[in-house]
């Protein structure tokens, strides 16, 4: 058995995947069992398969039922004893970096590091934080392709939620963390580079992933969905707004009237905490 697997998901990026190939198979640290999860995809990704073979592991292309199936049967065709999901386009950030991080994969459940963000316009560091809390989640989660976690800790976990279109990542670091108490270490280093185009990451799919997040919170967390609902509204409001102007002046008076509103109306009881 491996101390590493690593599941590249595809369907139709056939570009993306052989970046992340490439990025995989020129690491310095060799004895990565590499697994690649094809949704049957009609573009080059096939033949991308057959090209790597000597360095894939396992790969299969056929039809999934969506995302966390096709991470599912990565993690059962696994057998590594901490897997990494690196899903087509995403890159590790340079060639030594598992070499790197290797020595911190022992007795922690997951193992985590940073990200570089490349957006259209930009490039930036996204720093995650060392202490992990319930209040944490509510704001945030753990990047899945900087985060090495515990092939045992997943199936203790049930794997990935199917159910779920966008969240059933960042409800698995949650229960993890917050409902079975996993031993997590951050390490601060770049892990990967990820392209910020992802389902999750798209506007169109706010509304989606807050009523997902919801549903997550009433069923396991009852207490704390509305406050989320209302505190995730307030953030897209703040966020949709940022992308509209760069300009200060705009924004101040923009933020000045949110402040207003939460006082007096809707959002009041979130400022008097």
């Amino acid at each position: 058995m491996k101390l590493l697997s690593i599941i590249t998901i595809n369907y139709n990026d056939a570009a993306g995947l052989e970046a992340t190939i490439a990025s995989v198979i020129s690491q310095t640290y060799r004895e990565v069992e590499f697994i690649v999860i094809d949704g049957g995809s009609a573009d080059e990704s096939k033949t991308l398969l057959e090209k790597y073979q000597q360095d894939i592991a396992y790969s299969v292309s056929e039809k999934d039922k969506g995302i966390y199936n096709a991470m599912n049967k990565g993690i059962d065709a696994a057998t590594g004893k901490y897997l990494l999901f690196l899903n087509s386009g995403d890159v590790l950030s340079n060639n030594t970096v598992l070499e790197t991080i290797v020595p911190s994969l022992q007795d922690a459940d997951i193992v985590y590091g940073d990200l570089l963000i490349k957006e259209p316009a930009k490039e930036w560091v996204k720093h995650y934080n060392e202490r992990l809390t319930f209040e944490y989640f509510m704001r945030d989660t753990l990047p899945h392709q900087g985060s090495f976690i515990s092939r045992d800790l997943l199936i203790k976990a049930g794997k990935y939620d199917e159910g779920l279109k966008i969240v059933a990542d960042w409800k698995f670091f949650l229960d993890a963390v917050c409902r079975y108490e996993a031993a997590t270490k951050y390490v601060p280093l770049v892990i990967t580079v990820y392209d910020y185009t992802g389902i999750s990451s798209r506007p169109e799919y706010f509304e989606v992933q807050l009523a997902e997040k919801k549903k997550v919170l009433l069923s396991g967390y009852p207490l704390h969905a509305d406050s989320y609902s209302e505190l995730e509204e307030l953030r897209y409001l703040k966020r949709h707004f940022e992308d509209l102007t760069k300009n200060f002046f705009v924004r101040k008076i923009f933020a000045l009237q949110l402040k207003s509103r939460a006082i007096s109306g809707k959002f009041k009881k979130l400022f008097k905490k």
